[in-house]
């Protein structure tokens, strides 16, 4: 068995992006794209370039930690990644008439707080969770004997032990996130989570939801929770067969941006 190759952050696709869209019904509509927990503004670039072709103003950000090393994400906390998704939502409000926003995983949880603090046009959570599979209340009590999780289970020698996978691959070309994350983070994920469930009833926005039905990493019913917890009178779900988690770099990248076009027009007018 090998090792991961390693990502090297430098590389132009992970950078922070800024697209200058050329304006829907004669406004300028900015997007905010967000990357999810360990991962990167390349997790969103696709997603990014396919909203940009239909004029839309998109910025895509690394939050603070991520697209460096994992020692680093281990400096920040919860709101430090949420102050600097505020921050970058309002440098795209100078810029633009309307702003909406869409994140990914950890970055959906900071898109639903954002749409109960800041009032964007319209949010899409994609694979946000209300829940982990994996327990992260656990991460405190396990980060004084476990230094690091890993994504992938791996043998002593630190080597990825392959499984038959459950979920259609990733496109690598855009797959640049660490291979785990300091157990100690885990606590920072958590505290997100909790916030962006506790007030859910105060979005009001058009609002979508993205979940796959493959997706190993969520609790399979987040996508009901935000549904049903939220008090937006237009509002729905998209639901993906065979996706992983990180589905914003698969084969159902298109039609993802397709169903963010449909909801961010009902914020237009």
């Amino acid at each position: 068995m090998s090792h991961r190759p390693e990502r090297n952050f430098q590389d132009e696709v992970c950078q922070p992006f800024f697209l200058q869209g050329t304006g829907r019904k004669g406004k300028q509509h900015g997007v905010l794209l967000l990357h999810g927990f360990t991962g990167s503004a390349a997790h969103m670039r696709p997603l990014g370039e396919a909203l940009h072709a239909q004029g839309f103003t998109v910025m895509g950000i690394n939050l603070p930690g991520h697209a460096t090393d994992m020692d680093d994400m281990a400096r920040y906390h919860w709101d430090d990644w949420l102050n600097a998704a505020k921050d970058a939502f309002l440098q795209l409000k100078e810029r633009c008439d309307l702003v909406s926003v869409a994140g990914l995983s950890m970055g959906g949880c900071l898109t639903l707080i954002l749409a109960e603090q800041m009032q964007p046009a319209a949010i899409a959570a994609i694979s946000a969770p209300m829940g982990t599979q994996a327990p992260l209340w656990a991460a405190r009590l396990a980060a004084p004997f476990i230094r690091t999780i890993w994504w992938r289970q791996r043998d002593k020698r630190g080597n990825p032990i392959e499984a038959e996978p459950k979920a259609a691959p990733v496109d690598d070309r855009y797959d640049y996130g660490y291979p785990g994350f300091r157990t100690i983070c885990g606590t920072q994920l958590q505290k997100l989570i909790r916030m962006a469930r506790r007030d859910l009833h105060a979005i009001h926005c058009p609002m979508l939801v993205v979940q796959s039905r493959a997706d190993e990493t969520i609790t399979p019913e987040s996508a009901k929770i935000i549904l049903q917890g939220t008090s937006s009178a237009q509002k729905g779900v998209l639901w993906l067969t065979d996706a992983p988690h990180v589905c914003t770099i698969s084969k159902d990248t298109q039609r993802i941006a397709d169903a963010l076009v449909e909801c961010f027009e009902r914020a237009e007018g």
